[in-house]
């Protein structure tokens, strides 16, 4: 299991107080391997369990997915989306919707169905917004990093699933904070601070979860505009992963946007030009109201 150590960041002497204390209990837990997280459906990773699993049929998916009429639905919908049925023809069986989603999706479409449960329980209600808002950036930079992808020999439906959990440590700290009822003073004070811990406490918890090495490194290298890859040759998923959250950031604003690749390696490893991240977000923002209307919560 990775230690967790925050990367960094400044906020106000009085919410560093608390928040700081707060969040290194949390680091220390998930570190430690102890992962609670209040409220999360535990099918979803009932399903990656099965998925990993070897052995595993298209029959014992459709009776695990299907014991959750919730999730069946989710998936079935996902499965005749515009987004992820470029061929139009209807899906009418969950066999058939998890066959042609691929594990990558099927998870994907799992997360939705988290987020959703999630944001109705009583006690979050008073962060619903925000665990909507931090949905909607995932699912816009799970957008750019498939549209990434599609440039190199990486997986883009599993860098789709990446973009979509790149925040699972902001979500993992906000459910933590209003369960417990903490104290975080200023939020956007918090979130700021919050913002040097989540890649490590959300890597730390992909890999309680058992998600693959390639993702968990992803997710925790994510901040890293500057990493080394002299030893490297081909873009990998942490390149897509690291460029999918500038993008992401990028389509909050309105075009024409005007992306600065110096400084940026990622970029670099995959070949960009301020031209070719303008070309991305538009690919990328094209698919975004489907994939709202899909995945959303």
């Amino acid at each position: 299991m990775s230690s967790v150590a925050p990367m960094g960041g400044s906020t106000p002497d009085a919410v560093r107080a608390y928040g700081l204390e707060f969040l290194s209990k949390l680091a220390r837990e998930v570190s430690s391997g102890t992962v609670d997280l209040p409220c999360f459906p535990d099918i979803v990773v009932r399903i990656r369990n099965e998925l990993a699993d070897p052995k595993t049929t298209p029959e014992r998916m459709v009776m695990l997915v299907g014991a959750e009429p919730w999730l069946a639905a989710r998936l079935l919908q996902t499965a005749n989306s515009t987004a992820f049925n470029q061929s139009g023809k209807p899906v009418a069986d969950l066999r058939t919707a998890i066959t042609r989603l691929g594990h990558q999706l099927v998870q994907s479409a799992a997360m939705s169905y988290a987020v959703r449960q999630m944001k109705s329980e009583p006690f979050l209600r008073p962060i619903a917004d925000r665990l909507k808002e931090l949905w909607k950036d995932s699912i816009a930079v799970a957008s750019a990093c498939q549209t990434l992808a599609q440039r190199t020999r990486v997986n883009p439906d599993e860098a789709f699933l990446t973009g979509l959990l790149h925040g699972i440590g902001r979500l993992y700290v906000m459910v933590r904070a209003a369960a417990q009822s903490t104290n975080v003073g200023d939020y956007a004070s918090f979130m700021d601070l919050v913002s040097g811990w989540q890649a490590s406490i959300g890597k730390a918890v992909l890999e309680n979860w058992a998600f693959g090495s390639e993702i968990c490194d992803a997710i925790g290298d994510q901040d890293l505009v500057e990493r080394d890859r002299r030893r490297r040759r081909d873009p990998d998923l942490t390149d897509i992963l690291i460029a999918g959250v500038l993008l992401g950031d990028a389509l909050k604003t309105p075009a024409p946007r005007e992306i600065d690749v110096h400084g940026v390696a990622a970029y670099a490893a995959l070949g960009l030009s301020s031209q070719d991240c303008a070309a991305v977000l538009t690919q990328a923002e094209s698919h975004l109201a489907s994939l709202q209307a899909t995945l959303g919560c």
